[in-house]
């Protein structure tokens, strides 16, 4: 029973080396030269003005969860509605049930207020 195993874990070991081997050698080669300047805030070639630990209201991190869910939505109903056809009622009926959830966590995050931009 090992020896179906043994190639997915070779490929396991394998990539775990790698992984080690790599970031080992990048310690090994880097140049270590600290600056002032090295640890200021990048603001794309602008001077940073201020401090770097700015405050966001979590409001923002709801629409980008909220923004991600239905773009994973979409990621799965763009190849089902390609192979539609061929599929048949139950999945559709599937797929229904699917975009019935998320209506509801759309209409849940809308009831608590989630989508009100204040």
């Amino acid at each position: 029973m090992l020896t179906q195993y043994a190639s997915v874990l070779i490929f396991l070991a394998f990539g775990l080396a790698f992984t080690v081997g790599t970031l080992v050698a990048a310690f090994l080669v880097r140049r270590y030269r600290p600056s002032l300047l090295k640890y200021t805030t990048y603001e794309c070639g602008e001077v940073p003005v201020g401090q770097s630990w700015v405050q966001f209201n979590l409001r923002f991190y709801v629409y980008a969860l909220l923004f991600l869910v239905f773009d994973v939505e979409v990621a799965f109903i763009i190849p089902w509605a390609v192979v539609f056809k061929e599929l048949g009622l139950f999945a559709f009926v599937e797929m229904m049930i699917f975009i019935g959830i998320l209506i509801l966590g759309l209409a849940y995050a809308w009831r608590k207020g989630a989508l009100e931009w204040t």
